[in-house]
């Protein structure tokens, strides 16, 4: 896929521009849209991308359109582009970013006919290149398009192919991910403060653990296995771990991605 358009350039846009331009995507091939003039000057400027406040133009005699827009947005936008895609010679691979808009969905509301529309479920490490995406091709992606879409969604983190109505799940676990890991290590920052720590070093011990720690989760060994590693019989960490047990966050934990995964269900409605 030679030329690309980025529709929506915000955070999770930006994202994506940088990591195709750090992946070697020639710069002059990315057509990158937003409603701020100046935004769109910001951004041809720091990585040399065409732009325009113009969706329609962005997509003329494009190979794929990473739509980065909100949820509420998604299916006006498809539309608004489909008029344009029904002229054009080629049809290009739609990649959706929002949430809980299904395939169906969009291939309604596209007036192209066969348009290929791929559902993407991101997560915002994607901003460091550590995405998670989890991926699922709509009926009329073609299998070389499905892999220059992965290959492209590759240049900001790990892909997943998955079914999908395994999307709420995926969503549920590491879409809004992040968000869990963020809330631990700020719940950390305030029982160093507890126990007598100053923010600032508190913060400083609760993230660089974070960090540390997540590098060990990328290798070979399983969570419970590092768990284990650390848990001396008897020891600090084990009576923190039954803790936490008693206190039930493993039920919180299987209730508050059951909540995330509905209201994603609810979303697509």
């Amino acid at each position: 896929m030679d030329r690309i358009a980025v529709i929506g350039a915000g955070n999770i846009g930006e994202a994506f521009i940088s990591g195709l331009v750090g992946a070697g995507v020639d710069p002059a091939k990315i057509t990158a849209t937003n409603r701020s003039e100046s935004r769109g000057a910001e951004l041809a400027q720091r990585y040399g991308v065409r732009t325009t406040t113009n969706n329609r133009e962005a997509v003329r005699d494009v190979d794929v359109v990473l739509l980065c827009v909100k949820p509420a947005q998604i299916l006006d936008v498809i539309a608004q582009l489909g008029e344009e895609l029904t002229v054009a010679d080629t049809c290009p691979v739609l990649v959706s970013m929002a949430a809980g808009i299904t395939l169906a969905s969009m291939e309604e509301a596209v007036s192209a006919a066969g348009t290929p529309i791929v559902r993407v479920m991101p997560n915002t490490p994607m901003l460091q290149g550590k995405g998670v995406l989890a991926a699922a091709c709509g009926r009329f992606v073609d299998e070389g398009q499905r892999d220059d879409v992965v290959k492209l969604l590759s240049t900001v983190g790990q892909v997943f192919e998955i079914a999908e109505s395994q999307m709420d799940a995926v969503t549920a676990i590491s879409g809004s991910g992040p968000a869990y890991f963020f809330l631990v290590a700020e719940a950390l920052v305030d029982a160093g403060v507890s126990l007598g720590l100053s923010r600032e070093l508190a913060e400083q011990l609760a993230c660089a653990t974070a960090a540390g720690a997540g590098v060990m989760l990328e290798g070979e060994d399983s969570p419970v296995q590092l768990r284990a590693k650390v848990s001396s019989p008897a020891g600090t960490t084990v009576r923190a771990i039954r803790e936490l047990e008693e206190s039930g966050i493993r039920g919180a934990f299987y209730r508050a991605t059951e909540i995330c995964a509905k209201r994603s269900d609810e979303l697509g409605q």
